[in-house]
């Protein structure tokens, strides 16, 4: 599965600490505290973030895509590093912040502004726990939230009722935009989903084929696939009549 966000995180936290320790011992007490505070926010993120726990309403994001000021306040030293992160390394990966893989089906990373949103005034399954709906670049559209941690999967329950979403909203000839931070992980499993459920691949293993011929840079993890398996073996446990795909719609 590789290193996941706890680890990464831990290892900030850590990095942080030492930071705080070493300026105060220079004298720095007053300059080292952001990097306390800072470190404890990120050990708290990475404790949340682990698969063991898995609780990405700690950050507070909200079912339309916001975050109370309080969150914004508290979790500072995580959210707007992320921003900052992400923002760099699009820069530096020149990847297309959105890719086409069907007729009206985007998937793809946060669309920070209007340009990065795909045509057609797109239905949005917004699939990160750390970024905001940004208001005045998505108002107005269909928006579905199934906050996530990166790199970590959407239960398979919450795949399913955004599939569900997402199919009534193809139903009305809408496309549909399906992204997470990067395009690469939870927003990718989500999409396998859908492709599924709308009958244009027979299973997840070969919508994941078919969605990184058009973005090859994607790259589910062990827990992306263990959910999508979940999800599909519960998804043949019901009668097809009762199924949605196909123009069916529950």
């Amino acid at each position: 599965m590789g290193v996941g966000i706890s680890v990464l995180i831990a290892l900030k936290a850590t990095t942080l600490l030492l930071l705080f320790a070493y300026l105060k011992n220079l004298g720095f007490s007053i300059l080292s505290l952001p990097f306390l505070y800072s470190s404890l926010i990120s050990f708290l993120v990475s404790l949340a973030s682990h698969p063991s726990i898995d609780l990405p309403l700690l950050l507070g994001k909200t079912s339309d895509g916001t975050f109370p000021i309080s969150s914004l306040i508290i979790f500072s030293p995580y959210l707007y590093f992320v921003r900052l992160f992400s923002a760099v390394r699009r820069r530096w990966s020149g990847e297309p912040p959105y890719t086409e893989v069907s007729d009206g089906l985007y998937v793809g990373g946060w669309p920070s502004s209007p340009e990065k949103l795909p045509p057609g005034d797109p239905a949005v399954v917004d699939c990160t726990c750390e970024f905001p709906r940004l208001k005045g670049l998505t108002g107005g559209l269909p928006y579905r939230c199934l906050p996530t941690w990166d790199t970590r999967s959407p239960r398979p329950a919450d795949i399913e009722l955004a599939v569900k979403w997402a199919c009534r909203k193809r139903d009305l000839n809408r496309p549909v935009f399906v992204h997470c931070a990067y395009g690469h992980g939870r927003s990718v499993a989500v999409m396998c989903a859908l492709l599924v459920a709308l009958g244009i691949t027979e299973d997840w293993k070969t919508a994941e084929k078919l969605i990184k011929q058009k973005r090859p840079y994607i790259r589910m993890n062990a827990l992306h696939r263990k959910a999508l398996e979940e999800w599909s073996t519960d998804r043949l446990s019901v009668p097809k009549s009762k199924r949605y795909g196909g123009g069916l719609v529950d």
